[in-house]
């Protein structure tokens, strides 16, 4: 294994290099690897080896079941190639390691522990000295205790100590007071790695795709599971004609593992960790009546609680974490778990635990059941419409399983898709189609299915598969149900332009005009409207699309669907109407909040920061970006994970913060790419840019802006609002003829959608910047800065007042450049925008002041709580900066209060004051 192999542990592996290095150099230390059994830490040590090389003496020491009763056997197997060394201790030293050499160990700990000091000492002054030790769980005591006190004294000598141990096991004190690393679960982006590894070029198209989720969910971000599953595919599920596995392979260490100690618990013990594995999570009222039911005592579950199988959290228990739970409910008998179900079936008793109850008698059912059937669809239903997703699909599931005729099952098992999916189980919702099979089903079932298929695979980010899918089945749609078929257009348009895919998106619409809808409605005319208004757009036909935008983002406040607000929003960013837009996003966002609806929830949050980025508005958009990044991660949205990347860096470049901005195109590298993410990818290009404008350092920003296709801003929309910043970049260069191309296209967009206050500033800068004479120059400038007020862009005000005091400075114009200088520092230091506050101190040292070191005490507060003092000092109660930034008025006033004492005042009117 190679040290690029150790996927997700780069800075592990830093931390492990780090001290040989300072082993080299005399500065010796010790470190503890911990970490799940499957984690990596025997690759971890093997990567240590092969870095330290042959510059290194390297010695090494695995634990053994089998030798962990035997005294000093790990020391035995670590000294043996020392015997030459052993030899020239002090007489005292020689002897007591040598007995341990030649089978018969006796003498003082103490001297025996200080005889290994000193052998290491006198090796390490040839060269240095690498020591580790694999799986001190298993090391016998005596050995243990002995390289432990070692470890703890070789910080004057050339050598290094590493041990690994599992999490969970005791090591009797033995490593206290050594430095300790723990080895957490693998990204799931390293987990793939990982697993493409292992498979190489086995996979199968599309199909590929989803084993790889299945496979990496099901081993919660352990390697070595990955591996094992990755062995025992079979070719079936390599094509994607199986189903994933369910648990790992029954030749597998880790489900072996798991197996022991379930075995190893007493047998009551063993029946509640069966009961939570066939319940998830157990309360613990429910947990006692079952207890008592079965005769579990006090003394098994104490026995379960050590086993460390399960997690107990707050009221209840549950099993460690999924790879545990498949693994144990795999190895259990059908008697085990079918007695399992039944102890739960009848603990059971309240009337909200009815849905689970009815689940449990089910499972002890197996054999087909209408009569139950029908019973938990029901309250499959019930749950659904009270927007109790992760409760109703789990229910349908087990509906269908019991269902006798084909066409009920294959509904009940769409319902159960489309509730996974609606709860942010995207996984699960792959599971619950793969029951619907093609060929078994009719066509219009099987449309669905692919419609919502092509839905999941969007907002997963494989935006050109979801196309294909979502066209297709919106064709096999259009003559049975016209308007699932618009439905399942409109997604495919969104996919195509996350994939800037432009000749689809046109086709897109043109197939949508003709579907023949014989009813409208808000909704339908809202999303026609859009589909038409961003198809004039990209044929350049500003006019016309600003009509059927405008008609779009009218018919947002008519509908409830959060989905259909975000594309409104989407209208309205469109024409650059920045308060229809954000309150539009902020719609969708409580819409799809309240309604439970998780893949809305996050397509809304990741529209709700784009638009407040691309507005002018940062940091605002970093509250809706966190939030939205936390819930793509964890319900596995990759696409929508790296849009909010991709936006998360372009807000941190236009502060100019160049570390933040760095860290975070470091994560999205490759991503974009790889998923053929275009509008992602394009945003995380023009980052780089920003940072070069706020730096000073406008040819590379011009250089960067100029790429052409996928070097550079490969959306085309993207590439048309990053125009000003080109112009910019291009005057600043002396390229006027250049800059002045670029912006004519620029020009056209907004004199077409109405030149609404955003946009026009952001013209009227360019005009500025391109005029010939001052007074041009300053006509324009001063019409920009009205229209950024209006459109309520402070950021990009400053921007432009500093643009203008610079223009006024050069103009021998001090005193006026002074006047709006002064203005871009305030906003820029409120913003904690490091570069451009200090081009505007610079600028104003230029025009004869100079700058204080903070102006207005914003240099205090975080870029957040700055943005929420500027809104309350304007008058904004803390619901309306709670609707604003998609937070609750109490995290706002949470804010607000912390704002309060870090300026050292009191009240809403002493924090208006500071700022004006």
């Amino acid at each position: 294994m190679t040290d690029e192999q150790l996927h997700g542990r780069e800075r592990d592996l830093r931390t492990v290099e780090e001290i040989l290095g300072r082993a080299r150099d005399g500065h010796g230390g010790a470190l503890v690897v911990t970490g799940e059994a499957g984690a990596g830490r025997t690759a971890l040590l093997e990567a240590a080896a092969r870095g330290a090389g042959t510059a290194f003496c390297v010695l090494g020491t695995t634990g053994v079941p089998g030798e962990s009763g035997v005294a000093y056997a790990g020391l035995h197997r670590l000294l043996r190639p020392l015997a030459e060394q052993v030899a020239r201790l002090t007489p005292a030293h020689r002897d007591a390691l040598g007995t341990i050499l030649h089978g018969a160990p006796r003498g003082d700990a103490f001297v025996l522990s200080t005889a290994v000091c000193e052998l290491l000492g006198r090796v390490a002054r040839d060269r240095p000295v690498l020591c580790w030790a694999d799986d001190v769980h298993w090391l016998d005591a005596r050995s243990l205790e002995v390289l432990a006190f070692a470890a703890r004294r070789v910080a004057d000598e050339r050598a290094a100590v590493l041990f690994a141990a599992r999490d969970g096991e005791p090591d009797a004190g033995a490593l206290a007071g050594i430095r300790r690393l723990r080895l957490g679960p693998l990204a799931e982006d390293a987990g793939r790695r990982v697993l493409r590894d292992a498979l190489g070029s086995d996979l199968d198209g599309s199909a590929g795709g989803d084993l790889i989720e299945e496979i990496v969910d099901l081993a919660c971000g352990r390697p070595l599971a990955i591996r094992e599953l990755a062995a025992a595919l079979t070719p079936g599920q390599l094509s994607g004609a199986a189903p994933p596995p369910r648990a790992l392979p029954p030749s597998s260490s880790l489900r072996a593992l798991h197996r022991r100690r379930c075995l190893a618990l007493p047998s009551g013990a063993r029946r509640l960790v069966l009961m939570a594995a066939a319940e998830e999570w157990l309360g613990s009222a429910t947990m006692a009546r079952a207890a008592r039911a079965d005769g579990v005592g006090d003394g098994d579950l104490d026995a379960a609680r050590e086993s460390g199988l399960l997690r107990f959290e707050g009221d209840g228990v549950a099993v460690r974490d999924r790879l545990v739970r498949s693994s144990l409910w795999a190895d259990a008998s059908r008697e085990e778990r079918q007695d399992a179900h039944t102890l739960l079936a009848g603990a059971l008793v309240q009337e909200w635990q009815r849905p689970r109850r009815l689940w449990h008698r089910a499972a002890v059912a197996g054999e087909p059941d209408d009569r139950l059937a029908a019973e938990l669809a029901g309250a499959a239903d019930a749950a659904r419409r009270a927007g109790r997703y992760a409760d109703s699909w789990r229910m349908w599931q087990r509906s269908a399983a019991l269902t006798v005729e084909h066409g009920a099952r294959t509904d009940r098992y769409l319902a159960a898709a489309g509730d996974a999916w609606a709860s942010g189980r995207s996984r699960r919702a792959r599971a619950m189609l793969r029951q619907v099979r093609p060929r078994a089903c009719d066509g219009h079932r099987a449309a669905r299915a692919a419609a919502l298929r092509g839905e999941i695979d969007a907002a997963a980010g494989s935006p050109a598969a979801a196309v294909r899918r979502l066209r297709d089945a919106a064709e096999r749609l259009a003559g049975t149900d016209a308007q699932a078929a618009l439905d399942a257009l409109m997604w495919a348009a969104e996919a195509a332009d996350a994939a800037g895919d432009r000749r689809a998106h046109l086709e897109i619409a043109e197939r949508a005009g003709t579907l023949g809808l014989a009813r409208t409605g808000p909704r339908t005319e809202l999303l026609l409207g859009h589909l038409a208004g961003v198809a004039a757009t990209i044929r350049g036909r500003y006019r016309e699309a600003a009509e059927r935008l405008h008609q779009a983002q009218r018919l947002g406040t008519d509908v409830a669907d959060p989905v259909a607000q975000v594309w409104a929003a989407l209208s309205a960013l469109s024409l650059g109407n920045a308060r229809r837009t954000r309150a539009l996003t902020a719609a969708a966002v409580a819409s799809a909040r309240r309604a439970g609806d998780v893949p809305a929830e996050s397509f809304a949050l990741v529209a709700a920061g784009r638009c407040e980025v691309l507005l002018g508005h940062p940091p605002a958009p970093i509250a809706a970006c966190h939030d939205g990044l936390r819930l793509a991660r964890a319900t596995h949205l990759h696409g929508h994970a790296t849009e909010q990347l991709a936006t998360l860096a372009l807000t941190a470049s236009f502060n100019g913060d160049e570390a933040r901005t760095r860290e975070l195109l470091e994560q999205l590298t490759g991503t974009a790419d790889e998923r053929g993410l275009a509008r992602a990818g394009a945003l995380g290009s023009w980052a780089p840019a920003c940072l070069d404008l706020a730096a000073d350092r406008p040819a590379d920003a011009a250089a960067r802006l100029r790429l052409p296709g996928g070097a550079g801003l490969a959306h085309p929309p993207a590439r048309l609002l990053a125009v000003p910043h080109l112009v910019e970049a291009l005057v600043r260069t002396g390229e006027h003829d250049a800059a002045a191309a670029a912006y004519e296209h620029f020009r056209r967009w907004v004199d077409g959608i109405g030149s609404p206050p955003g946009p026009e500033a952001l013209g009227r800068r360019c005009l500025a910047l391109l005029a010939g004479c001052d007074g041009e120059a300053e006509e324009h400038f001063t019409e920009a800065l009205r229209l950024h007020e209006a459109g309520d862009a402070v950021f990009e005000l400053a921007r432009t007042e500093l643009l203008f005091g610079h223009r006024l400075r050069r103009g021998r114009r001090p005193r006026a450049a002074r006047e709006h200088l002064r203005a871009a520092l305030r906003v820029f230091e409120r913003y904690g925008a490091a570069p451009w506050t200090a081009q505007a101190r610079a600028e104003l040292r230029a025009a004869g002041e100079t700058a204080p070191r903070a102006a207005s005490g914003f240099g205090k507060l975080t870029a957040q709580q700055a943005q929420i003092a500027r809104m309350a000092a304007e008058g904004a109660t803390n619901r309306e900066i709670a609707a604003r930034l998609l937070l609750s008025p109490r995290t706002i006033d949470h804010h607000l209060r912390n704002v309060f004492t870090r300026l050292g005042i009191r009240s809403r009117v002493e924090l208006a004051r500071l700022i004006r």
